[in-house]
């Protein structure tokens, strides 16, 4: 059974941090590529983060570039996401995504299977 779990959300300050996990069960982490989304209550999902697991390589949102950080615990097949310097703009339910097939992309369409979610609500 394929499964994505996300954890790590929660209320922080602006200014604050969190890390944010994303537990793959049923897939390897060793292709294709995980990705992070955000959505605002009311707005359109968008992507932040990509990692393309089968290299390591990294990928940012202008908008969270510099502040986020996507890496993976290979043993514990876990992809992170760590938050910094986090805005009240940053608050969003985030998703972690999987793709069998990596395009370099952070289109929603690439990626077919999808956690839950996890809320960041970021005060100022």
């Amino acid at each position: 059974q394929v499964q994505l779990m996300e954890s790590g959300g929660g209320s922080v300050q602006a200014g604050g941090s969190l890390r944010l996990s994303c537990a793959v069960s049923g897939l390897s982490l060793s292709n294709g590529c995980v990705a992070w989304f955000r959505q605002p209550t009311g707005k359109e999902r968008e992507g932040v983060a990509l990692l393309v697991t089968g290299f390591g390589q990294t990928y940012y949102a202008d908008s969270v570039n510099g502040r986020f950080t996507v890496s993976r615990d290979n043993a514990e097949n876990t992809v992170y996401l760590r938050v910094n310097s986090l805005k009240p703009e940053d608050t969003a339910m985030y998703y972690c995504a999987k793709a069998s097939d990596c395009t370099w992309t952070l289109s929603q369409h690439e990626f077919g299977y999808w956690g839950q979610g996890t809320q960041v609500p970021v005060s100022s």
